[in-house]
């Protein structure tokens, strides 16, 4: 990495949208960071599971959360919600979903770069 780089989600590289929710992407240092928006709703059984045909999310997730309330059920039944200030690491296998009527605001570091992608 010889150069600096400066990028803004208010310009993001590629924006995906699904039901109830949406994904700006940012590519940066050979990285892609996602900043998704989930509205009241929102599950990613019913708003990105058609797109991604699995039975549970596949993708791995190192994320921050900076609003709403996030609840996550791994398939082995572990389930917890996600707060503003955490920081969360989701392996391969959950649902999730938005609790309450605020969105959930999250950063993603780690398992944007194919979510809710139209194969």
């Amino acid at each position: 990495m010889n150069t600096a780089e400066l990028k803004n989600f208010g310009k993001p590289d590629e924006v995906r949208e699904f039901p109830k929710g949406r994904v700006e992407l940012v590519k940066i240092g050979g990285a892609t960071v996602g900043r998704a928006t989930l509205e009241p709703g929102w599950r990613w059984l019913t708003s990105v599971q058609p797109l991604a045909g699995t039975k549970s999310c596949e993708a791995p997730h190192f994320q921050y959360h900076v609003a709403g309330v996030l609840k996550v059920v791994m398939d082995n039944g572990a389930q917890f919600e996600c707060r503003p200030g955490d920081v969360s690491l989701l392996p391969s296998g959950h649902d999730a979903w938005v609790v309450g009527n605020e969105p959930v605001v999250i950063v993603d570091f780690q398992g944007m770069i194919d979510y809710a992608k139209v194969l």
